[in-house]
């Protein structure tokens, strides 16, 4: 027996004064408040109602018990809202900065078809592993190394004017090459200031006999995409980027450079519904490549914290 729905009967009825009306209050057939009532008294093992006339009356057992069916009515409705304000909850999530207003109202529409209630906070990436660290959102998208990722991004170089080959030798951006040739900066975008790529690209530089000026990490994207269309400096970027800002965009022929990204979040629900569920999604955001080939490879909060593999 259902003893919820037979206590909403009993209230409605009650409350009525009649069968026929109190079904109708409580969204049921006459028929089946009948049935429930007397489920229920034959539950408690007493009448709750008096039917020996048209009217119906409760009986003094059914007096004493209506305050108690009404407090159940009543939280099972309470229940009912909460689950319902627990599946709207917000999901903040901090994503790159990179990513495009348009592809983000993507994502969050494609969510919300998933019953996700998506909050989406750009930053960039030490802020989120900041942001992800004190808990302000609940999950993030962060930058790793390639061979940690979920998402890659590959990587190159965009400039005003086309490239004559089909991948950049540093070794051609030496300074002194030629009278006529300026020297030319590869410019590192704040989403791509981090060890993993900075370092081996300014390695690689210097190896290549670049000046260390040649390599600079660039206050913003405006800023190096700027400095991009409007002198021979090279943007390095995702071919997404490049075409975002009109500029001709060439692999690196050495070394090889991939954004890498992955889902850290505070709980398994969350990472499991960013990194499977909306898995293809995130990765238009990003401009990757691929995405996960088989289950999520994200870490939780407390994976990150043991070193144990997600």
């Amino acid at each position: 027996m259902d003893v919820v729905a037979a206590c909403r009967a009993f209230v409605a009825v009650s409350g009525h004064g009649s069968f026929t009306p109190g079904a109708a209050a409580a969204g049921i057939p006459q028929s089946v408040a009948s049935r429930r009532i007397a489920a229920l008294e034959e539950h408690f093992g007493a009448r709750l109602f008096d039917r020996s006339s048209r009217a119906v009356r409760l009986t003094s057992f059914g007096q004493d018990m209506l305050p108690s069916a009404r407090r159940l009515v009543d939280l099972a409705d309470a229940i009912g809202d909460d689950a319902q304000r627990a599946r709207l909850r917000p999901l903040r999530v901090a994503v790159p900065e990179i990513c495009s207003p348009h592809h983000l109202a993507a994502l969050v529409v494609a969510a919300r078809r998933q019953q996700i209630h998506l909050e989406v906070r750009p930053a960039g990436p030490a802020e989120r592993e900041r942001l992800c660290r004190t808990l302000e959102v609940a999950a993030g998208i962060v930058a790793v190394p390639e061979a940690a990722a979920s998402w890659r991004v590959p990587l190159g170089l965009a400039a005003r004017t086309p490239f004559p080959a089909p991948t950049v030798f540093l070794e051609t951006l030496r300074s002194g090459r030629a009278r006529t040739q300026a020297r030319r900066r590869i410019l590192i975008q704040p989403e791509d200031d981090v060890a993993h790529l900075r370092d081996p690209l300014t390695r690689a530089s210097q190896a290549a006999g670049l000046v260390p000026a040649q390599v600079a990490v660039a206050p913003s994207l405006v800023d190096a995409a700027a400095a991009a269309l409007g002198s021979p400096d090279l943007l390095l970027c995702s071919r997404q980027q490049a075409e975002d800002f009109g500029l001709h965009w060439c692999p690196l022929a050495d070394p090889r450079l991939l954004r890498g990204y992955e889902v850290a979040a505070g709980v398994r629900e969350d990472l499991d519904q960013l990194s499977t569920v909306l898995d293809a999604d995130i990765a238009r955001c990003l401009g990757a490549t691929d995405g996960h080939p088989g289950p999520a490879r994200g870490r939780t909060r407390d994976d990150r914290t043991t070193g144990d593999p997600a």
